[in-house]
């Protein structure tokens, strides 16, 4: 099995991470989310540090309701589509 790709994306989230935070912050809550693929199908595995379902379950609420902003900001626009207008 390759895990470059997985690798590859958890470094450069680490930089991501010390580049925003710095030295003054530590990470709490992590969970994982990998897709498996091989000649039968895929699978998904998920792994965390916290232990609890629930936890488990409002931290992905969570990163569900963030996303779109995220996505927003990466992309330089801080409003959401939804609101755009066209100017003549």
């Amino acid at each position: 099995m390759d895990t470059t790709a997985a690798g590859r994306l958890v470094a450069e989230q680490m930089e991501a991470l010390e580049a925003d935070f710095g030295d003054e912050f530590e990470i709490g809550a992590v969970v994982t989310i990998v897709e498996v693929r091989g000649p039968d199908g895929s699978a998904f595995r998920i792994r965390n540090n916290l232990g609890d379902g629930a936890q488990v379950l409002g931290v992905l609420r969570l990163a569900d309701s963030a996303i779109p902003s995220a996505l927003r900001v990466s992309t330089g626009s801080r409003m959401p589509s939804s609101h755009s207008s066209e100017v003549e």
